[in-house]
């Protein structure tokens, strides 16, 4: 139930995690912009000194060499204008800007992203004297880097809308299944009492002066009602534990379900080689019902006239281990874990229920260990709880 409750905090750190991920992606972004920006500038300041100090020179072939072999090999938009700020000279601009009109215009959007340089002339004489300007824009990486932010931005954008709607999605399913399946459950654990009871009045309706003889078993049918509506209404609370006698509940266990073997519909002999007196520390009503749900699988899964299921209980120095193993048509290795989870089940009717709680039982209740020893098609299944 805590975790239902914190919902909706997990929902807003996902949304908050989510606006500081896109935040952060924008701020490291800008930062590279702004860090390509300035050597840009660095770069620009040197070829404006480069020019004016050539300009100083009256040698002409300088000033076509730093034209040809420094200015021409930028990587980023840069016109070279008049004091008036009239191109004169311009180098990797786009296609688009093929008129002097087009080119002013580039010039005034490339100024509001980098203030253009001045070409300063320097005189003893007459002091300095700005002879142009040098404008220049943003690289193509620069460029590429940007839209490449906002491509990260919407794939995150959408990463978290498909994320919530695929979650949602698959919780309302799981909660569809669960409703379904603990109804399947439900009604799988009050049939064989209920199932009992009425045979036990049809035999009642036959032979009315065996009655005496039958009242001890349906007190236990009954028994059994009580105890099924005790094992629900514990769900989703904290179990009680206490000290008790594990043989004896196993082997009634064992006891009620041999009794009413033909109220499963199955030909199917229990075999009981429980070793007595081992006590445990634990919740005797759960820990029953996962013993019985392991054994009624291994019930339905038999299919041949010989069904055989041997319950059997040992203790030794290291753990008191329980072994059901029945000679049905076996699990696939593939499935030799799956057959734990949720929802899923190798039987056409099955809800796969039965063998999650078990687990759940088993390993989050009370430490233990629920897990398949050996499986196949000729020799059945073995599963062991240990403790």
């Amino acid at each position: 139930m805590n975790l239902y409750k914190h919902t909706g905090n997990i929902k807003a750190g996902l949304f908050i995690l989510g606006i500081t991920l896109i935040i952060g992606l924008l701020t490291y972004t800008q930062s590279l912009v702004t860090e390509l920006r300035n050597d840009n500038r660095q770069i620009v300041r040197l070829y404006a000194e480069i020019i004016a100090n050539i300009i100083q020179d009256d040698n002409d072939a300088n000033l076509n060499f730093v034209f040809e072999n420094i200015i021409q090999k930028v990587k980023f938009p840069l016109i070279q204008t008049s004091p008036d700020h009239h191109p004169q000279m311009w180098k990797n601009l786009p296609k688009s800007a093929n008129t002097q009109s087009k080119r002013e215009r580039l010039m005034k959007t490339m100024d509001k992203l980098n203030e253009p340089i001045p070409l300063i002339y320097s005189d003893a004489n007459i002091g300095e004297i700005i002879f142009g300007y040098l404008h220049y824009g943003d690289s193509r990486i620069v460029g590429k880097l940007q839209l490449w932010t906002y491509f990260e931005i919407v794939a995150i954008a959408i990463f978290i809308f498909l994320g919530f709607t695929g979650f949602s999605f698959i919780r309302n399913n799981e909660k569809r299944h669960i409703w379904v399946g603990m109804a399947r459950e439900t009604a799988h654990q009050l049939g064989t009492p209920v199932s009992a009871l009425m045979g036990w009045v049809d035999w009642l309706k036959e032979h009315p002066e065996k009655t005496e003889e039958l009242i001890p078993e349906m007190e236990a049918d009954l028994l059994r009602l009580e105890q099924i509506g005790r094992r629900f209404s514990k769900m989703g609370s904290k179990p009680e534990m206490e000290e008790f006698d594990l043989s004896e509940r196993v082997e009634r266990v064992v006891n009620y379900l041999m009794k009413r073997m033909p109220s499963l519909g199955k030909k199917v002999e229990l075999i009981n080689d429980i070793q007595p007196g081992i006590s445990i520390k634990a919740n005797g009503s759960l820990l029953a019902w996962s013993i019985e749900n392991i054994i009624r699988n291994g019930i339905d899964a038999i299919d041949r006239e010989d069904g055989k299921v041997t319950v059997s209980l040992r203790k030794d120095e290291n753990a008191i281990k329980v072994r059901i193993q029945d000679n049905g048509k076996g699990i696939p290795k593939k499935d030799w874990r799956n057959i734990f989870r949720p929802g899923f089940s190798t039987k056409r009717a099955g809800w796969g229920l039965g063998l999650s709680l078990s687990t759940r039982i088993v390993e989050e209740i009370h430490s233990g260990r629920l897990h398949v020893i050996e499986s196949s098609p000729k020799n059945g299944t073995i599963i062991e709880i240990s403790f």
